[in-house]
């Protein structure tokens, strides 16, 4: 499904968010790099947007991006050229990583953790690959929050957006599995439970606009 709709992904990305997704994505990225970081892993990196907003805020670290759609990583590839990013990315399974334990300094997730089968197994594997002290943040949307913005939001995300994006890509399964994934993940305060449950510290989140989107954070014990 992924592979099927990369050639089109980026360009209902900014449509469908406004434009908003990449201040999302800027903020993601100072939360994975607060106090430095030598190398980072961004897994489910898709086109490479928050890789490449990875290595423009820290262009001495090592960024390296892992998906397992390559149509999605061959843009990824093409974009990191063209700006000149010298990013590493590679065809790869987030729940099992090929990288030894303690690798990166900093992992880092966008809008991929819930199309992971088993969302435990991928969190234990960005825990085993950091190294102690090293921080995990996933951005992610949230089931729509409630009251009137979030029935307006629910509307747009499960009528508009599925009708827009399957007229721009064709494909129409794809921008209803979107809502679909979103509904069925678990909310914010859940999230930050299961990080704490395979072992993460320093857990945390905020919701960004107004609940739209969120970004948890944590850490592997020092």
């Amino acid at each position: 499904m992924f592979s099927s709709i990369a050639p089109s992904y980026d360009t209902l990305n900014r449509l469908l968010s406004f434009g908003v997704d990449r201040r999302w994505r800027r903020q993601a990225a100072r939360a994975a790099l607060r106090g430095g970081a030598e190398r980072v892993l961004d897994v489910a990196t898709g086109t490479g947007d928050l890789a490449m907003t990875l290595a423009e805020l820290a262009p001495q670290a090592e960024v390296v991006g892992v998906d397992f759609a390559e149509p999605m990583l061959d843009r990824a590839r093409a974009k990191a050229r063209a700006h000149g990013a010298h990013i590493h990315f590679e065809v790869g399974d987030g729940t099992r990583l090929r990288f030894p334990d303690d690798s990166f300094d900093a992992v880092t997730i966008g809008y991929g953790l819930r199309n992971f089968d088993d969302i435990d197994a991928g969190l234990r594997e960005f825990l085993r690959v950091l190294r102690p002290g090293g921080r995990l943040v996933v951005l992610e949307f949230p089931p729509p929050p409630g009251g009137l913005f979030g029935a307006l939001y629910r509307f747009y995300f499960t009528r508009v957006l599925p009708a827009v994006g399957g007229l721009v890509s064709g494909r129409g399964s794809a921008y209803r599995y979107l809502p679909a994934s979103v509904m069925a993940f678990p909310s914010p305060q859940a999230l930050a439970d299961l990080m704490r449950a395979v072992g993460f510290v320093d857990v945390g989140y905020h919701l960004q606009t107004m609940g739209v989107s969120a970004i948890h954070r944590g850490e592997k014990a020092a």
